[in-house]
């Protein structure tokens, strides 16, 4: 990987914001006007960021970041510099400077260096991303994953959330693309890493939105990004890759501290000298091969809870004011966090706008919750996790693999209060806070698939997650009003928010098994979509780079 300069370099401007009102053409005229020159000057301007600012409702603005292409960039700069207070003034309020183009190279590898292709387990992002990178090097990759392929695995999910038929191995977890293919193709991330950008563009160049290469919280939406998995496989099989869909990793070949062989399905045996894992975080029966097989494996913090669910409505006129109506604004969004005062921090998380609650179960008689949208995100309700941090010192074992079993004991408590059918147990927020049960909905409708059992939440989770959960919620009402609405819906349990364990691995991404790289979610090294995906290319650039020193 290697960042390529083109002439010219761009002006990078930040913080130009437009009315509601206003057209995005109107920054054609602020650009001209923020760097003092004449519009004709402008060779071409790229909107790098887009945000919503509705801090101040009554002002509800757009704020953007450009690219604009001069002529004389360097010059117009300085020109800037030498001017007035005021113009000077302009530079640090919009952060105006010099940006250089960064192109994400992928070297080419010698035919002759490949005799034993490399193999990619799990088709997740993390997994996905480093197979396309191997196949644009002309590594030939094979990609395993366990699951099928989307259009079989959502014919599963369908009959999973209609007549509530399990299959363990094509469900919400498991199957193309991993457990974002059924959620709400989210690429929000704080990580600044410029990889990003070939990213966000292999997505487009799949069929993903455009706009998610200028969006501030970019999302792809669940029933756009199958689509975009499917081209990305289908470019991966172009370039000479391999993908085989319902094929687990079963057991290794270790020999002398080194992969030499990986097994499937108990009976195929394919040599390998690099198998990267990026079996995402619910594989818990290759956790338990990986641990006999003597791979360094941690516990890991993570975070468990429950989905609340409010009127999207009511929430867009919370956020917005009375402009919510507005068909410029999106469905509102929010992300809270606090330090309750005598338990621990809660926070929410994947949220999803006008989007779905869902079961997201991978294991027989368990109950776990997901959310999920569409890229219309015009669904009735909105949703997010409401989650708590929970620590090794809670497993109550130190071995390895305790946080796993932490969480099947909670699912499977969960399974048990919903019925013992797959419903999920739900209670409303008022009766939940009053810890009464609930008997009844009211005006807020439950969008959970199979179904729910209203009941009390209180046998599901840990006694110090409820109760930091009951803590946090006035707190988050005071941040939006009408979060703790007495009406709005819990749904139990979210167990699944990021891995429980860490398989351990040095500088170069390999694990003490040496050919063996543990990647994404799974491995305990990534959250979310982008996070794993650069994790994924990174052991991709590692793997190339050993390829060229052959």
């Amino acid at each position: 990987m290697k960042s390529i300069i083109k002439k010219p370099s761009y002006i990078r401007i930040e913080e130009i914001t437009l009315k509601l009102n206003e057209a995005e053409a109107v920054l054609n005229y602020k650009i001209a006007e923020i760097l003092n020159i004449e519009r004709s000057e402008i060779i071409n301007y790229i909107i790098v960021k887009k945000a919503l600012d509705s801090r101040r409702k009554s002002n509800i603005l757009f704020v953007y970041s450009v690219d604009v292409e001069v002529k004389n960039s360097k010059k117009i700069i300085s020109e800037l510099e030498k001017n007035s207070d005021i113009t000077k003034h302009l530079i640090i309020r919009h952060k105006i400077r010099l940006v250089e183009p960064y192109v994400y190279e992928i070297k080419s590898v010698p035919k002759k260096s490949l005799k034993i292709s490399p193999i990619v387990i799990g088709s997740g992002p993390s997994g996905l991303f480093a197979t396309l990178a191997l196949a644009k090097a002309g590594l030939k990759p094979i990609l395993i994953e366990r699951g099928k392929d989307v259009d079989s695995r959502i014919k599963d999910v369908k009959l999973f959330f209609t007549e509530k038929k399990l299959n363990t191995e094509s469900n919400i977890q498991f199957g193309e693309g991993g457990a974002g293919t059924f959620s709400d193709g989210k690429l929000y991330t704080l990580i600044n890493d410029p990889r990003k950008k070939f990213i966000f563009e292999t997505f487009i160049s799949a069929g993903a939105p455009e706009e998610i290469a200028t969006d501030a919280h970019p999302h792809i939406g669940t029933d756009r990004i199958r689509e975009a998995i499917k081209n990305i496989r289908q470019e991966i099989i172009r370039l000479g890759g391999e993908v085989r869909f319902e094929t687990c990793l079963t057991d290794l070949k270790i020999t002398k501290g080194k992969i030499t062989e990986a097994i499937f399905n108990d009976k195929e045996k394919i040599k390998v000298n690099e198998l990267i894992l990026a079996v995402g975080h619910s594989a818990r029966d290759t956790y338990e091969m990986l641990f006999k097989n003597k791979l360094n494996i941690a516990q890991k913090p993570f975070s468990i809870g429950l989905r609340i669910e409010h009127n999207s409505e009511t929430l867009k006129q919370v956020q917005y004011g009375t402009l919510y109506s507005h068909p410029k604004l999106p469905a509102a969004r929010y992300a809270l966090a606090c330090q309750t005062p005598n338990h621990r921090p809660v926070y929410t998380f994947c949220m999803c706008p006008g989007g779905y609650v869902i079961g997201a179960a991978s294991e027989n008689e368990s109950v776990v919750t997901n959310g999920m949208s569409e890229y219309s995100r015009d669904g009735k309700n909105s949703n997010s996790a409401l989650l708590v941090n929970v620590y090794p010192a809670d497993f109550g074992s130190d071995h390895p693999l305790a946080g796993v079993e932490f969480q099947r004991k909670w699912e499977k408590a969960a399974y048990l209060a919903g019925g013992s059918n797959y419903n999920a147990p739900a209670q409303l927020v008022g009766d939940f806070l009053r810890n009464r049960s609930s008997n009844e909905l009211n005006n807020i409708p439950a969008t959970y698939k199979p179904g729910i059992t209203l009941t009390s939440l209180n046998s599901c989770l840990p006694d110090y997650i409820l109760d930091s959960i009951r803590e946090a919620l006035p707190i988050f009402n005071r941040k939006i009003n009408g979060f703790s609405n007495p009406e709005a819906i819990l749904t139990g349990v979210e167990t699944r928010s990021s891995s429980p364990i860490r398989i351990l691995r040095d500088e170069s991404l390999e694990s003490n098994i040496k050919g063996i790289y543990p990647i994404g979610e799974g491995a305990g090294y990534a959250g979310g979509i982008v996070s794993s995906a650069i994790d994924g290319l990174k052991v991709a650039e590692i793997i190339i780079e050993k390829y060229l020193k052959k």
